[in-house]
Protein backbone atom coordinates (compact mmCIF):
# COMPACT_ATOMS: atom_id res chain seq x y z
CA UNK A 1 0.00 0.00 0.00
CA UNK A 2 1.45 3.56 -1.31
CA UNK A 3 2.33 5.97 1.56
CA UNK A 4 -0.92 8.16 -0.32
CA UNK A 5 -3.40 5.55 0.35
CA UNK A 6 -2.54 4.16 3.64
CA UNK A 7 -2.95 7.92 4.63
CA UNK A 8 -6.26 8.02 3.73
CA UNK A 9 -6.98 4.60 4.52
CA UNK A 10 -6.81 5.24 8.20
CA UNK A 11 -8.51 9.03 7.84
CA UNK A 12 -6.12 11.03 8.91
CA UNK A 13 -6.84 13.58 6.41
CA UNK A 14 -9.60 14.77 3.59
CA UNK A 15 -8.10 16.09 0.23
CA UNK A 16 -10.08 18.79 -1.46
CA UNK A 17 -12.36 19.09 -3.75
CA UNK A 18 -13.82 16.00 -2.19
CA UNK A 19 -16.27 15.68 -5.28
CA UNK A 20 -14.10 17.16 -8.35
CA UNK A 21 -15.68 18.65 -11.18
CA UNK A 22 -19.34 19.97 -11.58
CA UNK A 23 -21.03 19.52 -7.81
CA UNK A 24 -21.89 22.68 -7.31
CA UNK A 25 -23.86 24.35 -4.31
CA UNK A 26 -23.42 21.71 -1.44
CA UNK A 27 -25.95 21.00 0.98
CA UNK A 28 -24.36 18.62 3.57
CA UNK A 29 -26.51 16.39 5.85
CA UNK A 30 -26.07 13.96 8.29
CA UNK A 31 -28.23 11.21 9.10
CA UNK A 32 -27.13 8.66 12.08
CA UNK A 33 -23.85 7.73 10.91
CA UNK A 34 -24.30 8.73 7.15
CA UNK A 35 -23.49 11.98 5.13
CA UNK A 36 -25.03 12.63 2.04
CA UNK A 37 -24.04 15.42 -0.22
CA UNK A 38 -26.53 16.89 -2.57
CA UNK A 39 -25.35 19.11 -5.28
CA UNK A 40 -26.94 21.28 -8.38
CA UNK A 41 -27.74 19.73 -11.79
CA UNK A 42 -28.80 22.54 -13.85
CA UNK A 43 -30.17 21.30 -17.03
CA UNK A 44 -28.87 17.57 -16.37
CA UNK A 45 -30.98 14.78 -15.45
CA UNK A 46 -30.70 13.21 -12.86
CA UNK A 47 -31.59 16.02 -10.94
CA UNK A 48 -29.99 16.76 -7.36
CA UNK A 49 -26.89 14.62 -7.34
CA UNK A 50 -26.21 12.53 -3.95
CA UNK A 51 -23.12 11.43 -2.55
CA UNK A 52 -22.61 9.19 0.35
CA UNK A 53 -20.08 8.82 3.20
CA UNK A 54 -19.60 7.21 6.52
CA UNK A 55 -16.14 9.08 7.39
CA UNK A 56 -16.21 11.93 5.22
CA UNK A 57 -12.99 11.21 3.39
CA UNK A 58 -14.57 8.45 1.05
CA UNK A 59 -17.56 9.62 -0.59
CA UNK A 60 -19.25 7.24 -3.51
CA UNK A 61 -22.25 8.32 -6.00
CA UNK A 62 -25.69 7.23 -5.36
CA UNK A 63 -26.56 8.85 -8.80
CA UNK A 64 -29.29 11.36 -8.73
CA UNK A 65 -32.89 11.76 -6.67
CA UNK A 66 -34.79 13.49 -9.59
CA UNK A 67 -35.05 10.86 -12.11
CA UNK A 68 -38.92 11.57 -13.90
CA UNK A 69 -40.28 13.97 -15.42
CA UNK A 70 -43.16 13.88 -12.54
CA UNK A 71 -40.33 15.63 -10.32
CA UNK A 72 -39.32 17.91 -13.02
CA UNK A 73 -39.63 18.67 -16.69
CA UNK A 74 -36.69 20.31 -18.45
CA UNK A 75 -37.84 20.60 -21.73
CA UNK A 76 -36.83 23.83 -23.17
CA UNK A 77 -34.93 24.52 -20.06
CA UNK A 78 -31.90 27.11 -21.11
CA UNK A 79 -27.65 26.89 -20.58
CA UNK A 80 -27.37 27.38 -17.09
CA UNK A 81 -30.96 27.46 -16.00
CA UNK A 82 -32.94 24.30 -13.98
CA UNK A 83 -31.91 23.10 -10.83
CA UNK A 84 -30.07 25.47 -9.05
CA UNK A 85 -29.16 24.56 -5.20
CA UNK A 86 -30.34 21.53 -3.79
CA UNK A 87 -31.37 21.62 0.22
CA UNK A 88 -31.54 18.41 1.66
CA UNK A 89 -32.79 17.67 5.36
CA UNK A 90 -34.31 14.97 7.75
CA UNK A 91 -37.24 15.42 9.85
CA UNK A 92 -39.99 12.91 11.20
CA UNK A 93 -38.58 10.13 9.81
CA UNK A 94 -38.33 11.69 6.21
CA UNK A 95 -35.75 12.83 3.79
CA UNK A 96 -36.78 16.61 2.97
CA UNK A 97 -35.67 18.16 -0.60
CA UNK A 98 -36.21 21.44 -1.71
CA UNK A 99 -34.83 22.67 -5.26
CA UNK A 100 -35.26 25.41 -7.77
CA UNK A 101 -36.24 24.93 -11.17
CA UNK A 102 -35.22 28.40 -12.64
CA UNK A 103 -36.67 29.12 -16.00
CA UNK A 104 -34.99 32.43 -16.55
CA UNK A 105 -32.44 34.94 -15.84
CA UNK A 106 -32.66 38.03 -17.99
CA UNK A 107 -33.39 41.37 -17.74
CA UNK A 108 -33.46 41.28 -14.01
CA UNK A 109 -36.36 38.66 -13.88
CA UNK A 110 -35.96 34.83 -12.28
CA UNK A 111 -38.81 32.87 -12.74
CA UNK A 112 -38.03 30.47 -9.99
CA UNK A 113 -40.03 27.95 -9.09
CA UNK A 114 -39.21 25.94 -5.34
CA UNK A 115 -40.43 22.18 -4.87
CA UNK A 116 -40.24 20.08 -2.24
CA UNK A 117 -40.36 16.40 -2.00
CA UNK A 118 -39.43 13.55 0.63
CA UNK A 119 -39.09 9.90 1.06
CA UNK A 120 -38.73 7.44 3.59
CA UNK A 121 -35.01 7.20 2.42
CA UNK A 122 -32.37 8.64 0.64
CA UNK A 123 -33.03 6.53 -2.54
CA UNK A 124 -36.56 6.77 -2.19
CA UNK A 125 -39.76 6.58 -3.12
CA UNK A 126 -40.04 10.45 -3.39
CA UNK A 127 -43.53 12.02 -3.37
CA UNK A 128 -44.96 14.45 -5.89
CA UNK A 129 -43.24 17.45 -5.83
CA UNK A 130 -45.29 20.28 -3.66
CA UNK A 131 -44.91 23.95 -5.39
CA UNK A 132 -43.81 26.11 -3.16
CA UNK A 133 -43.33 29.85 -4.01
CA UNK A 134 -41.53 31.82 -6.56
CA UNK A 135 -40.31 34.27 -4.59
CA UNK A 136 -36.83 33.70 -4.86
CA UNK A 137 -33.78 30.99 -5.51
CA UNK A 138 -31.71 29.19 -3.03
CA UNK A 139 -34.42 27.94 -1.04
CA UNK A 140 -34.03 25.83 2.50
CA UNK A 141 -35.75 24.52 5.02
CA UNK A 142 -35.12 24.78 8.79
CA UNK A 143 -36.62 22.34 11.46
CA UNK A 144 -37.01 24.06 14.68
CA UNK A 145 -36.50 22.57 18.16
CA UNK A 146 -40.12 23.08 18.92
CA UNK A 147 -41.14 20.62 15.57
CA UNK A 148 -42.00 23.64 13.14
CA UNK A 149 -40.21 23.78 9.88
CA UNK A 150 -39.60 27.29 7.94
CA UNK A 151 -38.63 27.96 4.39
CA UNK A 152 -36.10 30.42 3.59
CA UNK A 153 -35.02 31.85 0.39
CA UNK A 154 -33.30 34.40 -1.30
CA UNK A 155 -35.83 37.32 -1.88
CA UNK A 156 -35.59 38.37 -5.36
CA UNK A 157 -36.83 42.00 -6.60
CA UNK A 158 -37.01 42.31 -10.06
CA UNK A 159 -38.09 46.17 -9.89
CA UNK A 160 -35.51 48.87 -12.05
CA UNK A 161 -33.05 50.46 -9.64
CA UNK A 162 -33.98 48.11 -6.61
CA UNK A 163 -31.31 45.78 -5.07
CA UNK A 164 -32.28 42.40 -6.97
CA UNK A 165 -30.54 39.96 -3.90
CA UNK A 166 -33.57 41.61 -1.76
CA UNK A 167 -32.53 39.44 1.54
CA UNK A 168 -33.04 36.41 3.11
CA UNK A 169 -36.84 35.76 3.39
CA UNK A 170 -38.81 33.13 5.83
CA UNK A 171 -42.23 31.72 5.79
CA UNK A 172 -43.63 28.73 7.55
CA UNK A 173 -44.17 25.68 6.19
CA UNK A 174 -47.01 23.38 7.33
CA UNK A 175 -45.77 19.54 6.73
CA UNK A 176 -49.80 18.21 7.50
CA UNK A 177 -51.23 20.44 5.43
CA UNK A 178 -48.12 20.20 3.11
CA UNK A 179 -47.87 24.13 2.07
CA UNK A 180 -46.81 27.71 2.97
CA UNK A 181 -48.72 29.10 5.97
CA UNK A 182 -48.63 32.53 7.37
CA UNK A 183 -47.18 35.92 6.14
CA UNK A 184 -43.07 35.96 4.95
CA UNK A 185 -40.65 38.30 6.07
CA UNK A 186 -37.55 39.10 5.64
CA UNK A 187 -34.94 38.62 8.19
CA UNK A 188 -31.67 39.72 7.18
CA UNK A 189 -30.67 41.57 4.07
CA UNK A 190 -26.70 40.85 4.04
CA UNK A 191 -23.55 42.43 3.94
CA UNK A 192 -21.66 45.09 1.83
CA UNK A 193 -20.31 42.25 -0.26
CA UNK A 194 -23.92 42.01 -1.25
CA UNK A 195 -25.39 39.08 -3.46
CA UNK A 196 -26.91 37.37 -0.44
CA UNK A 197 -28.33 33.66 -1.31
CA UNK A 198 -27.63 30.68 -0.11
CA UNK A 199 -29.60 30.61 3.35
CA UNK A 200 -29.02 27.47 5.74
CA UNK A 201 -29.82 28.13 9.75
CA UNK A 202 -28.95 25.91 12.65
CA UNK A 203 -29.71 26.22 16.02
CA UNK A 204 -26.66 25.98 18.35
CA UNK A 205 -25.64 26.71 21.88
CA UNK A 206 -28.62 28.82 22.34
CA UNK A 207 -28.06 31.16 19.28
CA UNK A 208 -29.77 30.92 15.42
CA UNK A 209 -27.00 30.74 13.26
CA UNK A 210 -27.79 32.27 9.94
CA UNK A 211 -25.25 30.99 6.81
CA UNK A 212 -25.64 32.66 3.43
CA UNK A 213 -23.64 32.65 0.53
CA UNK A 214 -22.99 36.39 -0.68
CA UNK A 215 -20.84 38.25 -3.61
CA UNK A 216 -21.98 36.24 -6.29
CA UNK A 217 -20.60 32.32 -7.21
CA UNK A 218 -17.06 33.75 -8.73
CA UNK A 219 -14.01 35.14 -7.36
CA UNK A 220 -15.83 37.33 -4.98
CA UNK A 221 -17.39 34.37 -3.26
CA UNK A 222 -17.71 34.22 0.23
CA UNK A 223 -19.73 32.51 3.40
CA UNK A 224 -21.17 34.74 5.86
CA UNK A 225 -21.96 33.66 9.43
CA UNK A 226 -24.49 36.43 10.99
CA UNK A 227 -26.34 35.11 14.54
CA UNK A 228 -29.35 36.05 16.69
CA UNK A 229 -31.21 34.56 19.87
CA UNK A 230 -34.82 35.20 17.64
CA UNK A 231 -35.39 33.36 14.34
CA UNK A 232 -36.95 36.21 13.01
CA UNK A 233 -33.56 38.04 14.09
CA UNK A 234 -32.19 40.60 14.14
CA UNK A 235 -29.32 39.10 13.12
CA UNK A 236 -25.51 39.91 13.41
CA UNK A 237 -22.95 39.30 11.33
CA UNK A 238 -19.36 38.00 12.92
CA UNK A 239 -17.17 40.90 13.49
CA UNK A 240 -14.21 39.32 12.19
CA UNK A 241 -15.35 39.25 8.76
CA UNK A 242 -16.09 36.05 6.27
CA UNK A 243 -16.00 32.33 7.72
CA UNK A 244 -14.54 31.63 4.54
CA UNK A 245 -13.08 33.15 1.37
CA UNK A 246 -10.39 32.88 -1.89
CA UNK A 247 -10.98 36.62 -2.51
CA UNK A 248 -7.57 38.47 -2.41
CA UNK A 249 -5.62 35.17 -2.21
CA UNK A 250 -5.25 33.64 -6.41
CA UNK A 251 -2.01 31.69 -5.10
CA UNK A 252 -4.45 29.84 -3.62
CA UNK A 253 -5.56 26.46 -5.54
CA UNK A 254 -8.79 26.72 -4.86
CA UNK A 255 -10.82 29.83 -5.62
CA UNK A 256 -14.35 31.13 -5.55
CA UNK A 257 -15.15 29.60 -1.59
CA UNK A 258 -18.31 30.03 -1.05
CA UNK A 259 -22.14 28.70 -0.56
CA UNK A 260 -21.28 26.52 2.63
CA UNK A 261 -23.71 24.27 4.56
CA UNK A 262 -22.75 23.07 8.30
CA UNK A 263 -22.84 19.43 9.69
CA UNK A 264 -21.99 17.51 13.02
CA UNK A 265 -20.41 14.50 13.42
CA UNK A 266 -21.42 11.95 15.90
CA UNK A 267 -18.33 13.10 18.29
CA UNK A 268 -19.28 16.32 18.21
CA UNK A 269 -16.95 17.95 15.44
CA UNK A 270 -18.07 20.76 12.59
CA UNK A 271 -17.24 20.64 8.80
CA UNK A 272 -18.19 23.02 6.24
CA UNK A 273 -19.17 21.84 2.72
CA UNK A 274 -18.75 24.46 0.35
CA UNK A 275 -18.27 25.17 -3.47
CA UNK A 276 -15.04 26.24 -4.87
CA UNK A 277 -13.16 26.01 -8.55
CA UNK A 278 -9.47 25.04 -9.63
CA UNK A 279 -8.61 27.67 -12.37
CA UNK A 280 -5.80 26.62 -14.82
CA UNK A 281 -4.53 29.77 -14.30
CA UNK A 282 -4.63 32.78 -11.76
CA UNK A 283 -8.11 34.01 -12.05
CA UNK A 284 -8.62 32.16 -14.89
CA UNK A 285 -11.01 29.43 -16.71
CA UNK A 286 -12.36 26.99 -14.37
CA UNK A 287 -13.34 24.01 -17.08
CA UNK A 288 -13.85 21.41 -14.26
CA UNK A 289 -16.27 24.25 -12.99
CA UNK A 290 -17.57 24.56 -9.59
CA UNK A 291 -16.88 22.18 -7.34
CA UNK A 292 -17.35 20.48 -3.63
CA UNK A 293 -15.28 20.97 -0.80
CA UNK A 294 -14.96 20.10 2.74
CA UNK A 295 -13.41 22.23 5.78
CA UNK A 296 -12.78 22.28 9.64
CA UNK A 297 -14.61 24.41 11.52
CA UNK A 298 -13.37 25.30 15.36
CA UNK A 299 -16.35 26.24 17.67
CA UNK A 300 -16.15 26.03 20.94
CA UNK A 301 -19.05 27.23 23.13
CA UNK A 302 -19.67 30.61 23.73
CA UNK A 303 -17.84 31.35 20.25
CA UNK A 304 -18.35 32.27 16.63
CA UNK A 305 -17.45 29.58 14.21
CA UNK A 306 -13.83 29.69 12.46
CA UNK A 307 -12.34 28.25 9.80
CA UNK A 308 -8.28 28.20 10.19
CA UNK A 309 -7.53 31.40 8.33
CA UNK A 310 -10.75 31.79 6.67
CA UNK A 311 -9.40 30.45 3.76
CA UNK A 312 -9.78 27.09 1.70
CA UNK A 313 -7.27 24.35 2.68
CA UNK A 314 -6.30 22.21 0.31
CA UNK A 315 -5.80 19.10 2.89
CA UNK A 316 -7.74 19.26 6.31
CA UNK A 317 -7.87 17.10 9.43
CA UNK A 318 -10.19 13.93 8.67
CA UNK A 319 -13.38 13.43 11.78
CA UNK A 320 -12.34 10.97 14.50
CA UNK A 321 -14.45 8.24 13.04
CA UNK A 322 -13.73 4.83 11.66
CA UNK A 323 -12.45 5.10 7.97
CA UNK A 324 -14.96 4.10 5.62
CA UNK A 325 -13.67 3.53 2.16
CA UNK A 326 -15.85 1.79 -1.10
CA UNK A 327 -15.47 -0.30 -3.46
CA UNK A 328 -13.59 1.47 -6.70
CA UNK A 329 -15.84 2.36 -9.38
CA UNK A 330 -14.59 0.10 -12.69
CA UNK A 331 -12.97 2.68 -15.49
CA UNK A 332 -15.13 0.74 -17.71
CA UNK A 333 -18.92 0.71 -17.98
CA UNK A 334 -19.62 -2.39 -20.18
CA UNK A 335 -23.33 -1.44 -20.24
CA UNK A 336 -24.47 -4.79 -18.54
CA UNK A 337 -26.95 -3.17 -16.18
CA UNK A 338 -30.66 -2.45 -17.28
CA UNK A 339 -30.51 1.31 -16.22
CA UNK A 340 -27.43 4.15 -16.72
CA UNK A 341 -24.80 3.61 -14.23
CA UNK A 342 -24.58 6.49 -11.10
CA UNK A 343 -21.90 8.79 -12.86
CA UNK A 344 -24.13 9.07 -16.33
CA UNK A 345 -26.30 11.92 -16.71
CA UNK A 346 -27.65 13.45 -19.64
CA UNK A 347 -29.53 16.21 -21.38
CA UNK A 348 -32.82 18.05 -20.55
CA UNK A 349 -34.62 14.86 -20.75
CA UNK A 350 -34.16 11.62 -18.22
CA UNK A 351 -32.90 8.67 -19.29
CA UNK A 352 -36.07 6.75 -20.40
CA UNK A 353 -36.61 3.78 -22.99
CA UNK A 354 -37.70 5.76 -25.58
CA UNK A 355 -34.10 6.49 -26.61
CA UNK A 356 -32.01 4.93 -23.92
CA UNK A 357 -31.95 1.38 -24.93
CA UNK A 358 -29.18 -1.03 -22.71
CA UNK A 359 -31.87 -4.33 -23.34
CA UNK A 360 -32.09 -4.49 -27.07
CA UNK A 361 -28.77 -5.50 -27.42
CA UNK A 362 -26.46 -7.11 -24.18
CA UNK A 363 -23.63 -4.85 -23.12
CA UNK A 364 -24.43 -2.18 -25.31
CA UNK A 365 -26.04 1.03 -25.19
CA UNK A 366 -27.99 2.00 -27.67
CA UNK A 367 -28.80 6.06 -28.01
CA UNK A 368 -31.39 7.17 -30.21
CA UNK A 369 -30.86 9.83 -32.02
CA UNK A 370 -32.29 13.75 -30.91
CA UNK A 371 -32.00 16.92 -31.73
CA UNK A 372 -29.33 19.54 -32.78
CA UNK A 373 -26.73 20.98 -30.86
CA UNK A 374 -29.74 24.08 -30.41
CA UNK A 375 -32.47 21.84 -29.34
CA UNK A 376 -33.59 22.11 -26.47
CA UNK A 377 -36.78 19.55 -26.30
CA UNK A 378 -34.80 16.34 -26.93
CA UNK A 379 -31.25 16.32 -27.18
CA UNK A 380 -29.70 12.58 -26.95
CA UNK A 381 -26.18 13.16 -25.18
CA UNK A 382 -24.98 10.90 -22.60
CA UNK A 383 -22.44 12.43 -20.70
CA UNK A 384 -19.81 12.65 -17.58
CA UNK A 385 -18.62 15.68 -15.54
CA UNK A 386 -14.73 16.44 -16.39
CA UNK A 387 -13.05 15.24 -12.94
CA UNK A 388 -9.69 15.86 -13.64
CA UNK A 389 -7.00 18.32 -15.62
CA UNK A 390 -6.47 15.59 -17.46
CA UNK A 391 -8.55 12.49 -18.08
CA UNK A 392 -10.22 11.08 -20.95
CA UNK A 393 -13.12 9.20 -22.51
CA UNK A 394 -12.93 5.75 -25.03
CA UNK A 395 -15.82 4.17 -26.55
CA UNK A 396 -16.57 1.83 -29.56
CA UNK A 397 -19.42 2.57 -31.45
CA UNK A 398 -21.33 0.85 -33.79
CA UNK A 399 -23.29 3.76 -36.29
CA UNK A 400 -25.13 3.36 -40.30
CA UNK A 401 -25.54 6.95 -40.73
CA UNK A 402 -28.39 7.13 -44.00
CA UNK A 403 -27.17 10.64 -44.50
CA UNK A 404 -25.63 14.04 -43.50
CA UNK A 405 -28.44 14.30 -41.12
CA UNK A 406 -27.48 11.62 -38.56
CA UNK A 407 -24.40 12.09 -36.64
CA UNK A 408 -22.97 10.03 -33.65
CA UNK A 409 -19.92 10.15 -31.73
CA UNK A 410 -18.04 11.56 -28.73
CA UNK A 411 -17.44 15.12 -27.68
CA UNK A 412 -16.16 17.51 -25.04
CA UNK A 413 -19.40 19.43 -23.93
CA UNK A 414 -20.63 22.73 -21.69
CA UNK A 415 -23.52 23.98 -23.37
CA UNK A 416 -25.40 24.47 -26.68
CA UNK A 417 -22.73 27.57 -27.70
CA UNK A 418 -19.63 25.88 -26.60
CA UNK A 419 -18.88 21.94 -27.77
CA UNK A 420 -16.15 19.61 -29.84
CA UNK A 421 -17.75 16.92 -31.54
CA UNK A 422 -15.84 13.96 -33.21
CA UNK A 423 -18.91 12.21 -35.18
CA UNK A 424 -19.71 9.18 -37.54
CA UNK A 425 -22.03 10.64 -40.61
CA UNK A 426 -22.58 9.78 -44.45
CA UNK A 427 -21.01 12.21 -46.84
CA UNK A 428 -22.45 13.54 -50.46
CA UNK A 429 -20.93 10.50 -52.25
CA UNK A 430 -22.45 7.86 -49.89
CA UNK A 431 -19.32 7.15 -47.89
CA UNK A 432 -19.47 6.71 -44.61
CA UNK A 433 -16.66 9.28 -42.58
CA UNK A 434 -15.43 10.51 -39.93
CA UNK A 435 -15.67 14.24 -39.44
CA UNK A 436 -15.01 17.10 -36.31
CA UNK A 437 -17.05 20.20 -35.91
CA UNK A 438 -16.58 22.67 -33.10
CA UNK A 439 -18.26 25.54 -31.73
CA UNK A 440 -17.47 28.43 -29.48
CA UNK A 441 -19.47 30.93 -28.60
CA UNK A 442 -22.55 29.49 -31.09
CA UNK A 443 -19.78 30.22 -34.17
CA UNK A 444 -19.19 26.75 -35.59
CA UNK A 445 -15.90 25.66 -37.17
CA UNK A 446 -15.72 22.85 -39.39
CA UNK A 447 -12.33 20.64 -40.31
CA UNK A 448 -13.04 19.10 -43.70
CA UNK A 449 -9.26 18.71 -43.89
CA UNK A 450 -9.09 16.39 -41.30
CA UNK A 451 -12.45 14.14 -42.74
CA UNK A 452 -11.47 10.12 -42.61
CA UNK A 453 -12.96 7.74 -44.78
CA UNK A 454 -14.67 4.89 -42.58
CA UNK A 455 -16.24 3.21 -45.30
CA UNK A 456 -16.74 -0.31 -44.53
CA UNK A 457 -15.78 -0.35 -40.87
CA UNK A 458 -18.66 -1.55 -38.43
CA UNK A 459 -17.07 -0.73 -35.68
CA UNK A 460 -14.87 2.70 -34.33
CA UNK A 461 -12.42 3.61 -31.55
CA UNK A 462 -13.44 7.09 -30.42
CA UNK A 463 -11.42 8.75 -27.69
CA UNK A 464 -11.62 12.43 -26.27
CA UNK A 465 -9.14 13.61 -24.32
CA UNK A 466 -8.90 17.11 -21.79
CA UNK A 467 -4.48 17.83 -21.14
CA UNK A 468 -5.11 21.12 -19.32
CA UNK A 469 -5.92 23.82 -21.79
CA UNK A 470 -5.74 21.06 -25.13
CA UNK A 471 -8.33 18.98 -25.91
CA UNK A 472 -7.53 15.84 -28.53
CA UNK A 473 -9.44 13.64 -30.44
CA UNK A 474 -8.42 10.26 -31.68
CA UNK A 475 -9.95 7.53 -33.58
CA UNK A 476 -9.53 3.22 -34.30
CA UNK A 477 -10.34 1.68 -37.71
CA UNK A 478 -8.99 -1.50 -35.77
CA UNK A 479 -5.62 -1.06 -36.83
CA UNK A 480 -4.32 1.02 -34.29
CA UNK A 481 -5.42 4.60 -32.85
CA UNK A 482 -4.71 7.71 -34.86
CA UNK A 483 -5.11 10.88 -33.25
CA UNK A 484 -6.42 13.73 -35.11
CA UNK A 485 -3.72 16.53 -35.90
CA UNK A 486 -5.13 19.22 -34.03
CA UNK A 487 -5.05 20.56 -31.21
CA UNK A 488 -8.76 21.91 -29.93
CA UNK A 489 -9.53 24.92 -26.97
CA UNK A 490 -10.32 23.27 -24.29
CA UNK A 491 -10.88 26.25 -22.22
CA UNK A 492 -13.73 27.80 -24.00
CA UNK A 493 -15.65 24.43 -22.11
CA UNK A 494 -15.59 26.57 -19.12
CA UNK A 495 -18.06 28.67 -16.82
CA UNK A 496 -16.00 31.80 -17.53
CA UNK A 497 -16.03 31.59 -21.43
CA UNK A 498 -19.60 30.42 -21.70
CA UNK A 499 -20.83 33.69 -19.49
CA UNK A 500 -21.71 36.41 -20.90
CA UNK A 501 -22.96 40.33 -19.87
CA UNK A 502 -24.30 42.92 -22.44
CA UNK A 503 -24.94 46.35 -21.01
CA UNK A 504 -24.53 45.21 -17.55
CA UNK A 505 -27.24 42.29 -18.01
CA UNK A 506 -26.18 38.50 -17.93
CA UNK A 507 -27.09 37.31 -21.46
CA UNK A 508 -25.44 34.00 -20.71
CA UNK A 509 -24.32 32.17 -17.18
CA UNK A 510 -22.09 29.24 -16.97
CA UNK A 511 -22.27 27.21 -14.00
CA UNK A 512 -21.24 23.45 -14.83
CA UNK A 513 -18.35 22.83 -15.86
CA UNK A 514 -17.10 20.62 -19.14
CA UNK A 515 -18.80 17.07 -19.43
CA UNK A 516 -17.14 14.20 -21.77
CA UNK A 517 -20.21 12.57 -23.82
CA UNK A 518 -21.46 10.09 -26.47
CA UNK A 519 -23.65 12.23 -28.30
CA UNK A 520 -26.23 11.05 -31.37
CA UNK A 521 -27.95 13.29 -33.44
CA UNK A 522 -30.98 12.43 -35.99
CA UNK A 523 -31.88 16.00 -37.65
CA UNK A 524 -34.23 14.21 -40.05
CA UNK A 525 -36.18 12.31 -36.90
CA UNK A 526 -35.83 9.11 -38.98
CA UNK A 527 -35.03 6.61 -36.22
CA UNK A 528 -31.27 5.96 -36.43
CA UNK A 529 -29.40 5.26 -33.34
CA UNK A 530 -25.99 4.14 -32.45
CA UNK A 531 -24.55 1.41 -30.18
CA UNK A 532 -21.71 1.66 -28.11
CA UNK A 533 -20.27 -1.16 -26.71
CA UNK A 534 -18.39 0.55 -23.64
CA UNK A 535 -17.09 3.42 -22.46
CA UNK A 536 -13.89 4.03 -20.37
CA UNK A 537 -13.11 7.31 -18.26
CA UNK A 538 -9.44 7.43 -17.31
CA UNK A 539 -8.00 10.23 -14.98
CA UNK A 540 -4.23 10.56 -15.92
Amino acid sequence: MSTDIADVAIGRSIRNPVLSGFHPDPSILRVDDDYYLATSTFEWYPGVRVHHSRDLVHWRELGGIITERRLLDLRGCGDSNGIWAPDLTYHDGLFHLVYSDVASFASGYWDAQNFLTTAPTITGPWSDPVRLHSHGFDAALFHDDDGTSWLLAMSADWRPGRDRFGGIEIQQYDPARRQLVGRPRIIFTGTEAGLTEGPHIYRHDGWYWLVTAEGGTSWEHQVTVARSRDLFGPYEVDPAGPLLTSVGRPDLTLQKAGHGSLVRTQRGEWYLAHLVARPYSPLGNCVLGRETALQKVDWSPGEWPSVPGRVPADEIPAPDLPAHPWPDEPATDHFDAAQLGAGWSTLRRPATDDWIDLRSRPSHLRVYGGQSPVGKQTPSLVARPVGAVRCSLETVVEFDPGDHRHLAGIAGYYNTENWHHLYLTRADDGRSVLELLSCDGGHRTAYPQLTVDTEGRLRVGLRVTFDGPVLRFAYDLGDGWQQLPVELDATILSDEHAARIIDGEPAAWGFTGALLGLWVQDLGGDGRYADFDHATYLEH
